[in-house]
This record gives structure tokens, C-alpha cells and sequence, in this order.
């Protein structure tokens, strides 16, 4: 018997539910655990010449999928995968030990309380691809906008019991500019077009925004942190001001490299926390103790785990499971790939045009901000939250989890920033508990608690 989870009132054909069941992952390599979701990968074609082919994985809802919201994760980079980091290492429901080999149970997913797809997007991006492989140094902001919408929309022919659904983007990093830009996209189709998107909203962490600021910003985290010299300060301000994160000038790099020679050796994405000791896909070290399972309650953030998440997607069993394409098999999985980085064809030096023209078309827009982050520091995404000078709804105030203060939260008239208290760049890896209390909150566009009481949330 087929296990499709169906809305009420809509059924696929019999063309849909078989290519459903192709998707359908039926075991994992490593995964010693029954789960009560389905859960599903594959690929879709999103241009026709000379083929294009974007990777998603989907995770139903543990409970009752068909009455859950669907929410598309995003990554940032430019070239660095959802799957690798937003799956395997921060909202996911399975993430891998440090032996490169077995799963773990997330006891803090997001597919407890939504749908939720991990795009692997632009071409080139872990199990993305093309078949003219030179397609990978044409990758763009708009391009990306662009062929994500067009996963979207086939992605829900091929599921059409989603189409409808509560839809929401969320994502980090670079995605600052992916989620506004195809939040953009998906609002202009629907205004000329029946659409099957039912966008609500999205929200963003520790994103890239508009260079100026961003910039700013950084340079004030890290001298105010005592993490930089005067001298160095100075000179940041006046060489990289006006430079894109993409594309520095000669002096800009050059006071970078001071930049990080003055910081030392440290996790420039956590800042407060031990940096990874290990390099590549290295797992040695584990050969003779148990996995460790970092994440987990009482546990702490593990810097290496990408190195885990590099060794697990590079076994061929386990891409033969998540139905890899051959074409793309033979060659190196990598969580981030830096040729899209070093290439990419247009970088928008802000979206806050974007904001404000999405704030006006009423969706529910909310700004994360971990507070331990060298690279898109809260400093940054302040200046960018002033920029929009937007009516302010409440006062700024703390907000509660565990009878700890979780961060701080200020409410505007089409806004809703948040600041997680020692969560690095990737909020979700690093205080994952918080993360998923925020998700929820945003889901049920619901204040964060405010009275500091020991039973803040069921999670």
C-alpha cells in the first residue's frame, strides 16, 4: 500500500505517485533508528538547455504532515549545500556522527513542527549539477531566484497534496540575499499567474544584506570585542566600506588577511568556542571511542561536523540511497563549493529595496541574529534593521527560555528582529534548542516568551 501523505480533496495521478515513490528514500546507510515520517530526494530539471538539475531532500512532518506548514531551507556561501549543513548539521532530523558513518536522531528538527525541503541550489552545490559542467561558472543572484522558482513550481506538480500549503522560506548566511529575491520571484509569478505557492513569509539568520552595512558592522563587532587592533579598525572602515562581500579591492583583502591574523586562530563563525583542530574529511581521530553525538541535550557545539557531513556524503551507498544521479556519482561531494564562490556573475550590493517592497505586500518577515558571529555579526544586521526605519510595534526586550534570557527581540509594523544569545553564524548548530523555539514562533507569528519561567516551551 502506497504511504502518501494526501491533503483533503487531492489526490495525484498515478504518474505522480510513481515518480512520489521513486523519490521515496527507503533506508540509510548508518541510520540504526525507525522513524515515523517519510521522507523523500531526487532531482529536478529547472532549465531544459543544456539541463540543469537542482538536489532536494524532503522531510514530512513526524505528526499529522497534512495539517503542517511547508517551509523550503535554504544555504548560503554562494555554493555551499542545504543538505551538508541545513539537514546534516543544524534543522534536520538526521545528522551524522563523528565517525563519518552512522545518524543520529536531531531531537530539536523543524520537521517536528513543518514540511520542510532542503534546496541544494545554484547548479553546482553539492548534488546539483548540469550536464555542461562549465554552467557552474554562470551561477547569479538572479539566476538562482530564478531557477529556484522554477524548482518550486514543478517541485508541486510532482507533490500537488502541498499545493496550497502555508508556504515559508527560511535559511542563513548568503541566503539573506536567496530569500528575498526568490520571496520576490514567487510574489511576481503570482501576480500575473494562478500559483500553486501560497507564500506566508520568510525568515533569515545572520544574512548578508547590503554591503555597506554589513561591512560596518563587522568592523564594530570586532573591535568593540577587543578582537582587532585601533589601526586595524581604521583601516577595515576605510578600505572595505564600499567593497562587496563577493569581490574585495586589493586592499580591501590585504586588510582582511590583517584582520585575520590579529584575530589568531579561531572559529571566526562562533566565536566564543573552540575551533575545529581537524582538517578535510578526517575521522581517525574517532576510530577508537564511541560517536559522539553533539547537539543533543547536555552536549555542545561540535566546529568539525561538516568534516562528518563530507565523509558521510561521499559514501556511494549513501548516495545511491538518496538517488544521486549517476552523471554526478564519480565526482567529490563538498559541502561548499568554492568555484561557485570565485565565479558568481551578479551579487546585489543590497535587498533592501526588496524588504521594502515586500513589507508593503504584507508578509511576515522576521531577522535572526546569533550573537557570536565574526563573519555577519549582530552589528550588521542592527544597522540593517535601521536602514528600513521602520515604525516600531514593541520595545526592545529579552526573551526567555529555560528561565535563561534566549536573546533579545524587537518588534516593527512589518518586522521582527531577534537576537539569540551565544549562537554563532548558524544559530541552529550552535544553540539548537533556541533555534527551535524561534521556528515556532515564527510559524504561529507568536511573541517569544517573555517571563522568565522554567516550563517556557514544549519541546
Amino acid at each position: 500500500m502506497l504511504l502518501i501523505s494526501l491533503a483533503v480533496g487531492v489526490v495525484p495521478d498515478k504518474d505522480l505517485v510513481w515518480q512520489q515513490e521513486k523519490d521515496r528514500i527507503t533506508g540509510l546507510p548508518g541510520l540504526t533508528f525507525d522513524v515515523n515520517f517519510s521522507h523523500y530526494s531526487g532531482y529536478v530539471r529547472v532549465n531544459e538547455n543544456p539541463g540543469r538539475f537542482l538536489f532536494y531532500w524532503f522531510f514530512e512532518a513526524v505528526e499529522d504532515p497534512s495539517s503542517k506548514p511547508l517551509v523550503l531551507w535554504l544555504q548560503g556561501g554562494p555554493g555551499c549545500s542545504s543538505i551538508g549543513f541545513g539537514e546534516a548539521g543544524e534543522i534536520g532530523p538526521f545528522h551524522v556522527n563523528a565517525d563519518g558513518k552512522t545518524l543520529y536522531l536531531n531531537p530539536y528538527s523543524w520537521n517536528q513542527v513543518a514540511n520542510i525541503i532542503f534546496l541544494d541550489s545554484p547548479v553546482g552545490t553539492g548534488f546539483s549539477y548540469s550536464k555542461s559542467p562549465s554552467d557552474v561558472e554562470e551561477n547569479g543572484d538572479e539566476m538562482t531566484a530564478k531557477e529556484s522558482l522554477a524548482f518550486l513550481l514543478k517541485w508541486f506538480e510532482r507533490f500537488p497534496q502541498y499545493k496550497g500549503r502555508d508556504f515559508y522560506i527560511t535559511g542563513e548566511s548568503y541566503a539573506g540575499h536567496y530569500i528575498p529575491q526568490l520571496a520576490q520571484a514567487i510574489v511576481s509569478f503570482s501576480s500575473t499567474l494562478e500559483s500553486s505557492i501560497n507564500l506566508k513569509g520568510y525568515m533569515v539568520g545572520n544574512a548578508l544584506t547590503d554591503d555597506f552595512n554589513d561591512h560596518r558592522g563587522v568592523s564594530e563587532y570586532l573591535w568593540s570585542n577587543g578582537f582587532i587592533s585601533d589601526q586595524t579598525y581604521k583601516l577595515y572602515k576605510i578600505f572595505c566600506s564600499q567593497d562587496s562581500f563577493l569581490q574585495r579591492s586589493e586592499n580591501c583583502q590585504k586588510i582582511s588577511d590583517v584582520v585575520q591574523n590579529e584575530l589568531g586562530k579561531v572559529d571566526i563563525y562562533s566565536i566564543f568556542t573552540p575551533y575545529c583542530t581537524r582538517t578535510g574529511e578526517d575521522t581517525s581521530f574517532v576510530t577508537n571511542s564511541p560517536p559522539r553525538k553533539f547537539g543533543q541535550i547536555n552536549e555542545t557545539y561540535d566546529p568539525c561536523s561538516k568534516n562528518y557531513a563530507a565523509a558521510y556524503f561521499n559514501i556511494p551507498e549513501v548516495q545511491k540511497a538518496l538517488h544521486v544521479d549517476p552523471e554526478v556519482e564519480p565526482q567529490k561531494w563538498e559541502i561548499c563549493n568554492r568555484l561557485i564562490f570565485n565565479t558568481w556573475k551578479d551579487s546585489a550590493s543590497s535587498v533592501l529595496d526588496v524588504y521594502f517592497e515586500l513589507i508593503r505586500g504584507g508578509l511576515r518577515i522576521w531577522i535572526y541574529s546569533g550573537d557570536a558571529d565574526t563573519v555577519i555579526p549582530v552589528t550588521s544586521t542592527r544597522y540593517n534593521v535601521d536602514t528600513l526605519n521602520l515604525p516600531i510595534a514593541s520595545p526592545w526586550h529579552p526573551w526567555y527560555m529555560d528561565g535563561q534570557v534566549g536573546g533579545w527581540n524587537q518588534e516593527f509594523r512589518g518586522l521582527n528582529f531577534v537576537t539569540i544569545r551565544g549562537a554563532g553564524h548558524m544559530v541552529p548548530q550552535t544553540r539548537p534548542k533556541e533555534a527551535l523555539v524561534l521556528f515556532k514562533s515564527f510559524l504561529s507569528g507568536t511573541q517569544l516568551p517573555t517571563i522568565p519561567s522554567l516550563a517556557d516551551t514544549d519541546v
